[in-house]
């Protein structure tokens, strides 16, 4: 599946999910997690899905007039959530990499870490972006939402703050060490964050169904 069908898909999938009202929070956290690990666990994987998730949450709040507001808090704090287990995962994956450290280089941990310290800059954004192109209700909506992160903080952010103090602590890696094209890489982090991510959804999937 191509990226852009993967976009709609996720848009889709939201959008139906926000229009139905019906445990608007969880469906939108399942739908983005399972899309989050259809891919490798990097930014700008993480960033399109965000844009797919938001996008189908505007659409899909049409329906629902005054309430809207509530049903689009429901979905975007879903987002925000499934986005700080992503922060998670992604930070267990540079930990376990870390065991193995003559495999990587310097280079690729800070690219990693970095992917983890954008993410919620990312998510803001991309509201911030949708909200531009959206009716001035919707527009008043998300700004509301944006207004309300930035005085409390996000999930992804407070997630962020606990990752980067668990990676401080790293084993500093050579300078001198020099990569070759047969050995892990950036890309190989983000496809044990996104296997990581997989046992990690799997396991709220579990204990949601549980209740």
């Amino acid at each position: 599946m191509t990226k852009t069908n993967q976009q709609q898909d996720v848009k889709d999938a939201v959008r139906a999910a926000v229009k139905s009202g019906d445990d608007v929070h969880q469906q939108v956290k399942d739908i983005t997690l399972k899309a989050l690990t259809k891919r490798q666990l990097d930014i700008e994987n993480i960033k399109s899905v965000t844009e797919a998730v938001i996008k189908g949450t505007n659409e899909g709040m049409t329906d629902h007039g005054k309430h809207g507001k509530e049903v689009f808090m429901q979905a975007a704090t879903a987002l925000d959530d499934a986005l700080a287990t992503a922060a998670e995962a992604s930070a267990l994956a540079v930990e376990e990499a870390a065991s193995k450290v003559a495999e990587y280089s310097e280079h690729d941990f800070n690219d990693a870490i970095k992917d983890i310290q954008d993410m919620e800059g990312m998510f803001i954004d991309t509201l911030e972006k949708v909200a531009k192109d959206s009716n001035q209700v919707v527009a008043d909506i998300i700004g509301d939402f944006i207004a309300h992160t930035r005085q409390n903080g996000t999930s992804v952010g407070e997630q962020t703050l606990i990752a980067l103090d668990a990676l401080k602590d790293l084993p500093k890696i050579s300078k001198d060490i020099i990569l070759s094209s047969t050995v892990a890489t950036t890309s190989t982090l983000a496809q044990i964050g996104s296997g990581i991510l997989l046992g990690i959804a799997e396991s709220l999937k579990t204990s949601h169904s549980n209740k």
